[in-house]
């Protein structure tokens, strides 16, 4: 997957009106309920009534703003450095290294105890081959175009004065901002129909591990870099923030999937835990701890549950397996079960 400012006063009674994804209050619902009539089995419908039209609107506007991207840096002859530039910030050596040892702890230190070739970190490596395939490029063409339609639609919100702030005050202050947006896009996965249905198979893993943080559907990044490049256009026009800062960002999102204990102490206060993150993932109760890499939105509004290292490991998914997930013993492992989770947001609800 990205600022928002949220008044406890204001915003608490509203957030706690329930944070229930809406295919889970579907399920929750046990039905429709009393019917008018008997519905035509989905695969009896007319083709475009098996179609989410929705899931496809959101596509175009990902073909927007990856185009606008991508033509802006045609223009200016640098795609090829812009996107070997993304690769390093992406998937840099450091954040490689993280993910092999995080890999190493879950095996000495587990939260639960699993084979490692479990199906599910299978399925999540598969994830992670199409992450450095596909998303990386897809996220370093969003973040351009995002901030080129914004500069040429919106240019009003370039504040140009903060070119004389310091860098130790301005460089802090947006990346708490972008933290920010990317909370209020998660907030939004959850809240919003269409946009549950392509985050629904994040949450769809019942092996959470350190993999799991490269099992998303591409289009769920789209909202998050929108949002999240406002902040940096608004308060660092025409700069950069530095990549080493947007790899350590990277890897403190990356970290919190691993399936280890680790509650980061007094620090976890502060910065999101593989601890706390379990919690969101929990089958129970997704409503709580949506904090991207800072809890203070989540305790600003009253989500923040922290975690003890005493604690149980509860169980990760979802209800009801609205998403095919490989914990299915029928389905496949591997390219045809990945193809088939990506298409399921761009069909109808059945």
């Amino acid at each position: 997957m990205s600022g928002a400012q949220v008044q406890v006063q204001t915003a608490a009674a509203g957030f706690h009106a329930g944070l229930v994804a809406p295919g889970q209050q579907r399920a929750a619902a046990g039905g429709t309920g009393g019917q008018a009539g008997v519905r035509r089995p989905w695969w009896r419908r007319p083709w475009w009534r098996r179609l989410s039209l929705s899931a496809f609107a959101l596509a175009g506007l990902t073909v927007i703003v990856v185009w606008a991207g991508a033509a802006e840096l045609l223009r200016a002859g640098r795609l090829e450095n812009v996107l070997a530039s993304g690769w390093a910030q992406l998937a840099a050596p450091g954040l490689i290294a993280l993910v092999v040892a995080a890999g190493m702890a879950e095996r000495i230190w587990p939260a639960e105890p699993r084979p490692v070739l479990a199906r599910g970190h299978v399925q999540d490596a598969c994830y992670l081959a199409l992450h450095a395939i596909v998303v990386i490029p897809l996220m370093t063409l969003l973040s351009v175009g995002a901030a080129a339609l914004l500069s040429d639609h919106a240019g009003w919100i370039e504040l140009h004065r903060t070119q004389t702030w310091p860098a130790w005050l301005l460089v802090p202050l947006t990346i708490v901002a972008m933290d920010g947006a990317n909370w209020l896009a998660h907030y939004a996965d959850h809240r919003l129909g269409l946009l549950w249905r392509f985050h629904a198979l994040h949450h769809s893993q019942e092996e959470l591990s350190v993999l799991t943080s490269f099992r998303a559907h591409p289009l769920m990044h789209t909202t998050g870099f929108v949002l999240a490049t406002i902040p940096v256009v608004a308060l660092m026009p025409g700069r950069a923030i530095a990549p080493v800062l947007i790899t350590v960002y990277v890897c403190i999102g990356t970290l919190q999937h691993a399936n280890v204990r680790w509650t980061f102490g007094p620090v976890g206060r502060l910065i999101v835990s593989p601890a706390y993150h379990r919690l969101h993932h929990a089958r129970e109760d997704q409503s709580i701890n949506l904090g991207v890499v800072l809890t203070i939105w989540d305790v600003l509004v009253g989500r923040a549950r922290f975690p003890s290292r005493a604690e149980a490991a509860g169980r990760t998914g979802l209800a009801g397996r609205p998403v095919p997930v490989e914990q299915d013993a029928a389905l496949p492992l591997g390219p045809l079960l990945l193809a088939g989770q990506l298409i399921e947001p761009f069909q109808a609800q059945r």
